[in-house]
């Protein structure tokens, strides 16, 4: 299952989100030839038995490699204009930072001694996630299901998908064995959860319940319609 697109588009531009994509990327262009070096990794990437403060900002925006960039992009592009939008730009930046933070604290709780470097932002994207399923948790979201030959597309509320995704994140990080490189699983839980948190004060802003009863659980305006329309220019016959 990888989600492709949301129905709700964002009323203004999310220039944040762009921003963000924008500089990880170019981050990643500067960085990708230092990250063997083992030296760099210690200064900038987060490692949970150096302890050094700066590294849960600065690892946000480094990334392992090709897949790994695209992938959290894709995510962070699919998932954050509706917050930026409901939250503000300053706020939703702040909120971004933070969660990523959060999610790096989470990692080193869960194995503190561990001298693996972390690199990413999927622990900030985690958060965007977590504030998107508490503000829209009926919003649609269009799945790519891939079994063996099969592929079809199911628009699906987002309460399934992210909650079967937060699901899969506990249960690898409790089947992970400690200290192990690879899925920073705790960090992604952990920026879903810090998501979470700090949403509620904006959803309890909005009026809580009645704000879901209001806009029944997805963003309130016009959802994107994305199915096939038959097109308007008549077709020419083939001459014989």
């Amino acid at each position: 299952m990888f989600p492709i697109r949301d129905h709700n588009p964002s009323r203004k531009t999310p220039y944040v989100t762009y921003a963000l994509i924008a500089v990880n990327i170019a981050v990643f262009i500067l960085t990708a030839p230092y990250l063997d070096n083992p030296y760099f990794l210690a200064d900038w990437a987060l490692i949970p038995a150096l302890f050094a403060p700066s590294t849960y900002i600065t690892s946000q925006f480094l990334h392992g490699g090709i897949l790994h960039l695209a992938g959290n992009m894709w995510f962070l592009w699919l998932f954050g204009d509706n917050l930026e939008d409901r939250m503000g730009r300053l706020t939703y930046l702040g909120f971004y930072l933070a969660s990523g933070v959060a999610a790096g604290l989470g990692q080193a709780f869960s194995d503190p001694g561990s001298t693996i470097p972390m690199v990413g932002a999927s622990g900030a994207i985690a958060g965007v996630m977590g504030g998107y399923l508490l503000l829209f948790p009926k919003a649609r979201v269009d799945v790519l299901v891939i079994f063996l030959i099969f592929f079809r597309i199911f628009a699906i509320p987002a309460w399934i998908v992210l909650g079967i995704w937060f699901a899969i994140q506990i249960v690898s990080g409790a089947s992970a064995p400690a200290n192990m490189g690879g899925v920073a699983y705790w960090a992604h839980a952990g920026g879903f959860l810090a998501g979470l948190c700090l949403t509620f004060p904006l959803f309890l802003r909005l009026g809580g319940p009645v704000f879901w009863n209001r806009t029944h659980g997805a963003p309130p305006y016009p959802e994107a319609d994305y199915r096939w329309r038959r097109s308007p220019i008549p077709s020419a016959g083939r001459r014989k």
